[in-house]
């Protein structure tokens, strides 16, 4: 489950129906009765937050992000523009810096895509989206 203050319109997530869980993308929130407009690749639907699923941020997820990733020893380096992330440990997501241009930040546990999303887009000012081409340069 997410919390409902956690998400943003554009964020990613896992929704349920029906014990099926699609993956897709915040696409309206009412704030009024705490429910959530997700847009699937079957539809758009309005669910409540038990509904609603974080996806584990992996390598899979930033490739998704058009991340680019440079290797140096045990560290792993990825890069959209001029935004960073560094593992200290290849493959290890549970430890990791983040930076863009002056803001840099120590995440100390495993985050989601969405929370990912919400850093990117308080240090950015630009949404982080899929398939896309590189917005914040």
């Amino acid at each position: 489950m997410i919390k409902f203050h956690e998400l943003q319109q554009g964020d990613i997530v896992l929704a349920e129906y029906e014990g099926q869980r699609s993956e897709g993308e915040v696409i309206e929130l009412n704030r009024e009765d705490k429910e959530v407009c997700i847009q699937t690749s079957v539809q758009d639907f309005w669910y409540t937050p038990d509904q609603l699923f974080p996806i584990e941020l992996d390598e899979e997820q930033l490739k998704k992000f058009n991340f680019e990733r440079q290797e140096s020893g045990e560290t792993v380096k990825y890069l959209r523009g001029p935004f960073r992330i560094l593992l200290s440990e290849k493959g290890n997501f549970s430890t990791f810096e983040m930076w863009y241009r002056e803001d840099r930040r120590h995440i100390a546990q495993p985050i989601s895509v969405h929370e990912l999303q919400n850093h990117y887009r308080q240090m950015t000012k630009v949404e982080l989206t899929r398939g896309k081409g590189i917005s914040a340069d």
